[in-house]
């Protein structure tokens, strides 16, 4: 048989007082005289009154907390008095900016990167820092985040640079990954070990990296990296997994890489100019516009499959085309006058093409199944984009069947929310790509701290299958059927 507690009868508090202060409520208890106490040898009266008492007392008890409650919640919760501030409105706005600072590499790892890349293409090196220009390309962030934590004159970002490493919460490596790859046009080919070579620029940065007491302090948790070209950095990306990676999709990375709890989306830098007039459709006379390469591997195969479905189109203008100057031209024509501008996957499942569709309020229709698409947490990609999966964009006549039942001002509702989040993928913008991706570096902070203060009290583990922190830590050595 289970013991029990025998149960104490407790007289009511006289005072509503006494629900908030427990000491306040037992020693009214004890001080009450004897005669308080219910005694059944007392008259029908007298129990009736202490009955109504009874009742009445706690009911008074229960109206006066909830009157507290009220009280508490639109006081203390909301103190002002204004509150129709958007619900993100607290999330986007920092309570403070966080600490970086920003590694002094040796040149060879920024500004020598440009050297040589100009060298390889018959130029000449520039000593002086303020006349050189960052070859322009798609994976122009490196330049535009490293360009903004040398301005003195920055103000209002979410991450503010530190010269004492010992005050950084974050530590930045400003190394120039994707124009390190292409540096060398000749990769693989006649003189390429004389030349410039990428994979040793890589080797030589992970071994200064490691002799970094705040590298090794916490495994390089807290430090963060930019490896915008799907191959950039993939030589030591193993190395460098633990800190946060800021990349344009995970085509090229695997599961124990990069993941959307710890690393951050880029926005490509758009390659022809943003659309300046009004929205409408009186100007956009094609319904679709695409121009690219024709032939990719992996998940672009889908392209050629499109290209024998939609190149008989009437008012569908798809070409086959390369990065040049006239095809920028041919594409900023396009874009600006066609209502839908198509985003297949191509190598990797996101591409400058998008963003370039974006500020030229050309509605994305994305057929890309694996795509990550940049600041979702503040985009609703939804209202400014088609989403449409592959199955159905192979079936002959499906695409265009769909984009044509459109209506007019379904179309001129997707470019008013084109138009509004358009700054976000401008990186020239102060208060555009540049200051967004620091704000999304600055929410990785509390999960940096939670994993650093973790680690650090493990012992060692052998698993054979993912604990609850694989995806946050990304450990090796862990296998997995997944």
């Amino acid at each position: 048989m289970i013991n029990q507690r025998p149960i104490k009868s407790r007289p009511f508090p006289s005072s509503s007082s006494s629900l908030i202060s427990t000491s306040t409520s037992t020693s009214s208890v004890s001080s009450l005289p004897p005669t308080s106490s219910l005694n059944l040898h007392k008259s029908d009266q007298t129990i009736t009154k202490m009955g109504k008492r009874s009742i009445l007392t706690p009911t008074l008890a229960a109206i006066l907390l909830i009157f507290a409650l009220y009280a508490f919640f639109n006081t203390s919760i909301y103190p002002h008095t204004d509150n129709k501030l958007p619900i993100h409105t607290s999330f986007q706005i920092p309570q403070k900016a966080v600490p970086i600072y920003m590694y002094d590499l040796p040149r060879k790892f920024t500004y020598g990167v440009i050297d040589s890349y100009t060298m390889a293409r018959g130029g000449s090196p520039n000593e002086d820092v303020t006349k050189l220009k960052f070859p322009g390309n798609q994976h122009a962030a490196e330049w535009h985040l490293f360009s903004d934590l040398n301005n003195r004159k920055r103000s209002g970002s979410y991450v503010t640079r530190v010269s004492d490493p010992d005050k950084a919460e974050l530590f930045y490596v400003p190394f120039f990954s994707s124009l390190s790859l292409v540096a060398n046009p000749n990769r693989g080919g006649a003189g390429f070990r004389e030349a410039y070579n990428d994979e040793e620029t890589q080797e030589a940065l992970i071994q200064w990296l490691e002799k970094q007491s705040y590298w090794k302090r916490n495994r390089g948790r807290d430090h963060v990296f930019i490896c915008q070209d799907p191959n950039a950095l993939y030589k030591i990306v193993d190395r460098v997994k633990n800190g946060v990676l800021l990349v344009s999709d995970f085509g090229r990375l695997g599961r124990d890489q990069a993941s959307l709890v710890k690393d951050v989306i880029l926005p490509y830098s758009h390659r022809i100019n943003s659309y300046k007039g009004e929205i409408g459709v009186e100007n956009r006379k094609s319904l679709m516009f695409f121009m690219g390469n024709r032939y990719r591997k992996e998940g672009g195969k889908i392209r050629d499959m499109l290209f024998q479905i939609l190149e008989n189109e009437k008012d569908v203008i798809i070409k086959h085309g390369t990065q040049s100057r006239e095809s920028r031209r041919m594409a900023t024509q396009g874009m600006h006058t066609s209502k839908f501008c198509l985003h297949p996957a191509g190598d990797t499942p996101s591409a400058c093409r998008l963003f370039d569709a974006i500020v030229s309020l050309c509605v994305p229709v994305i057929i890309s199944d694996y795509i990550e698409l940049p600041f979702e947490d503040v985009i609703d990609y939804r209202k400014i984009a088609v989403f449409v999966d592959t199955t159905s964009a192979i079936k002959p006549g499906y695409l265009v069947e769909l984009l044509r039942s459109v209506k007019k001002d379904r179309i001129m509702d997707f470019q008013k929310e084109l138009k509004k989040v358009q700054h976000y993928f401008e990186y020239d913008d102060p208060n555009g790509t540049v200051n967004e991706i620091w704000r999304q570096v600055s929410l990785k902070l509390p999960l940096i701290k939670l994993m650093m203060n973790r680690e650090n009290r493990l012992v060692k583990r052998q698993l054979t299958e993912p604990d609850c922190s694989c995806i946050c830590s990304n450990q090796t050595g862990i296998r997995t059927s997944l």
